[in-house]
Formats: structure tokens, C-alpha cells, sequence
């Protein structure tokens, strides 16, 4: 297993270089490879919402955060990463989200109510889809019926949206198609029939189709909407615009900037004080940005400025975890340990405090993500990433290239790693070295 780990670490950065540069197709899910980017750094959508309450249904602040996370849910469906949706006063939703343009899909998926009926058709009466349903009909049940809903396909090769009943609705539904047999049913939707077929056979299995003239983003769309219910209250568009990045791009240049200076100034701080082994922390170090950002890209992690400066922290800790270990190595050479050794005692026992630093890291991270809001929820991510892959590169990728340095001849001497000459030995501890001269 120690000889396949030089090339499991090869293997690994040749991934993430490929993923970093080449377009390559998502392993899981449609599209290519991509780097995403938040709301602040490219812009997006913006829209603000009225809730619109009744004699039985108030607008509280109860079902405007009922409100509030079936919009979320329907948001994050969509495919749209770290959207922002937040209560605004008493009766205000407030939405954005990053790197959309298609505006009029996005307004149909928030602003559709999402309430979901099933109306028998009397005779005499004709139906079509598109058309609001007739005056006077009572639904023979509604959208809490159903249990689940997913796109698929009709007989004849259109898009259609498959659905299933509970137990209650599916016997509700057979008995109704038993005893109305080439009659009409409709379902509707917000007030609009969406599909009408004529029921051809008793339907006992409580599954069904809405089919009609969709196209792929509608199917998604209505199955999102299904899927997550209907808002408790109607919403009123009260505005909707377009966000520029350019405030965010600024902030984000100078955050780079800041950035980059201060991981330089760390990199040449190793360089000065820990020689080679500052060498290696700083190859370890650009191949742990390498990796965390195809992670980035491959999970994919919605980079906004507070996942930058997320990302500049566990930098930060990657290179706290060298220091810990270069330490260690240098005490154990102080004393009287041969470099071989010493450096493997260095990891060893500064894993101890690696482990139990970053752990706290992750578990306070992992707090911030499930109980922040959706910006704190992409700072934490970012950092448990960030954590993990540092653990990995400061025992891992830095142990193997230092053990192969020390092998080199060239690699042998005490400038190199920080100590004097007197604390310095290759192959032979100090304590045999001074019983050799007493014995002489």
C-alpha cells in the first residue's frame, strides 16, 4: 500500500488538474463541469413578493416562513445553488438568485400558488388544457392526495409528468373512474386545467399521467411544484429585475488581492524559517488548492465572497498544520534523532494535534450548515472542504515528498531544514556518536 501512494497522489492531481482545465461532462446529473459562481460575483435575479391572506388565512409570520421554505425548496430543485430567500416586514418574500436568466420560468415556479385539484367533468361539458376550469365544479380531491411526482413520458413519446396518489386519494380516484368510464376528468392547477384526459379504464394502482404539449423545463418545473406543495397563501409579484456583479467583482479583486498577498507572505515565511521542508509545504500547498478547487467544481460549490474568504482560512490551517509538524521534526533532531527517523516521529506525533484542531474546525463548521442561513450554510462548505483536503495534503502529499528528499544526497545537510550543524545528524543518533569517541 506505501508503494501505491506516490501514485495514488500522481492520480489524484491529474483528476483535478483535468477537471480544473478541460470541459468535461458531469459524472452525476446533465451538463458540463463547471465553476459556479454566487449572486454577489455574477449577478442574477431579484424579486419581492406579497403574500395576500384571507378571512380564514392571516398573512403571519408562520406561513410566510412556510412560504419562505417551499420557495427555497422549489429554488434549490430547479438546479440553482445557494439561493438567498428571506421574510421582508409583515408580508414580504424576498428572493434572489445567482447566474439566471431565464426570468418568466423563474417567476412561474415562485409565483405559482401550486395548488393541485382533480375535478370530475360533468356531461355535456367540454374541457381543453390551457382553459380555467368551469364555474360551479367541486375538485374531487386536491394536491394533498398525492404522494409523489416524477417527469417521464406518455404512450405516444411526449413529456408528461407521472404522479402517484396516497392511499386515500387512490381510492378515491378508482372509484371515481369505475363508475365513469368515457367521461372527462381534469387537472388542474392554479385554476388551469394542465391535463384532461378521458378516462378510458378503471385507474385502481392510485397512478396517473399529466401529459400535454410540455417542454422539458415545463415538466421540471410543474414537478418541483408538485413536489414540494402548495404555498398556504397566494403571493403577489411585487417587483422583479436583474442584479449586476460589478459591486461584487470589486469586492471580489480586492479580496484575491489580499489574499494572495498574505498567502505569499506565509510562503515565504516558510521558505526563510523551515528551508526545505517550507519548500515542500509550499508544492503540498498548491496541489491542495488544485484538488479543493475540481472539488469545488465537481460537488459543485457555489463560490460567493464568503466562500472565498472560507477558502483563504482553510489555507491558512493547511499551512498551521505544516508548521506543527516542521516543529515537532526539528525537536526530535535536536535531539539526537538521524533525519530519516526524526522527520517520521514529526508527523506522527504531531498528528494528535492536526486531528483534534481540524476536527473542531469541521464540527463547528458543520453546525453553521445546518443551522445558518443559506450564505452561512456555503462559508461552512467551503471550510469543511477546505479542512478535509488540508488534513489530507499536510500527512499525506508532504510526508511522501519530504521522505523521498531525504533520500537524495544533495538533500543531507543541516542549513536545509533550520538547525545548526551540531543538532544535525544523517544516519547515526548523537549518544552512539559521543560512546564511539570515549571509547577512542
Amino acid at each position: 500500500m506505501r508503494r501505491l501512494l506516490p501514485l495514488l497522489i500522481l492520480a489524484i492531481g491529474l483528476v483535478a488538474l483535468a477537471v480544473n482545465v478541460l470541459v468535461l461532462p458531469r459524472p452525476f446529473g446533465d451538463g458540463f463541469i463547471e465553476t459556479r459562481l454566487g449572486l454577489d460575483l455574477q449577478g442574477g435575479l431579484r424579486g419581492e413578493y406579497r403574500a395576500i391572506g384571507t378571512a380564514e388565512r392571516p398573512v403571519t409570520q408562520e406561513a410566510l416562513g412556510d412560504i419562505r421554505t417551499i420557495i427555497e425548496n422549489r429554488i434549490n430543485q430547479y438546479g440553482v445553488a445557494e439561493p438567498i430567500v428571506q421574510t421582508q416586514g409583515s408580508d414580504r418574500i424576498v428572493v434572489e438568485i445567482p447566474g439566471v436568466t431565464d426570468q418568466q420560468q423563474v417567476r412561474n415556479l415562485i409565483g405559482s400558488t401550486g395548488r393541485l385539484e382533480f375535478f370530475p367533468i360533468p356531461d355535456g361539458t367540454t374541457v381543453g388544457e390551457g382553459q380555467p376550469i368551469p364555474p360551479g365544479l367541486e375538485p374531487l380531491f386536491g394536491g394533498e392526495e398525492l404522494a409523489a411526482a416524477r417527469p417521464g413520458f406518455d404512450e405516444t413519446g411526449r413529456r408528461a409528468v407521472e404522479f402517484e396518489l396516497n392511499a386515500n386519494g387512490a381510492q378515491l380516484f378508482a372509484e371515481y373512474t369505475r363508475q365513469n368510464i368515457g367521461r372527462q376528468f381534469a387537472i388542474v392547477l392554479d385554476g388551469e386545467i394542465v391535463s384532461a384526459p378521458v378516462i378510458q379504464s378503471p385507474i385502481t394502482a392510485g397512478r396517473g399521467q399529466i401529459s400535454g404539449s410540455f417542454t422539458q423545463a415545463e415538466v421540471n418545473s410543474l414537478v418541483t411544484v408538485l413536489r414540494f406543495g402548495a404555498l398556504p397563501l397566494e403571493v403577489e409579484e411585487v417587483s422583479f429585475s436583474s442584479i449586476s456583479p460589478t459591486l461584487g467583482l470589486n469586492f471580489l479583486q480586492q479580496s484575491v488581492f489580499a489574499g494572495t498577498i498574505g498567502i505569499l507572505l506565509v510562503l515565504a515565511f516558510m521558505l526563510i524559517f523551515y528551508r526545505l521542508p517550507g519548500l515542500v509545504a509550499a508544492v503540498a500547498l498548491l496541489f491542495y488548492g488544485l484538488v479543493v478547487f475540481a472539488i469545488f467544481r465537481l460537488v459543485p460549490v457555489t463560490l460567493t465572497l464568503a466562500g472565498v474568504a472560507a477558502f483563504v482560512l482553510s489555507v491558512g490551517m493547511a499551512v498551521d498544520a505544516n508548521i506543527l509538524i516542521f516543529e515537532r521534526t526539528k525537536e526530535e533532531l535536536r535531539s539526537g534523532k538521524p533525519l530519516v527517523s526524526a522527520i517520521e516521529a514529526g508527523f506522527n506525533r504531531a498528528w494528535n494535534s492536526i486531528f483534534d484542531s481540524n476536527v473542531s474546525s469541521i464540527i463547528t463548521a458543520a453546525i453553521l450548515f445546518y443551522f445558518g442561513s443559506a450564505v452561512i450554510r456555503g462559508f461552512a462548505l467551503v471550510l469543511i472542504i477546505g479542512v478535509l483536503v488540508s488534513m489530507f495534503t499536510a500527512i499525506t502529499v508532504s510526508r511522501e515528498m519530504l521522505r523521498w528528499v531525504v533520500r537524495q544526497p544533495w538533500a543531507r545537510r543541516a542549513g536545509l531544514y533550520g538547525v545548526t550543524e551540531d543538532e544535525f545528524m544523517v544516519a547515526t543518533p548523537r549518544t552512539r556518536s559521543r560512546e564511539a569517541d570515549a571509547r577512542v
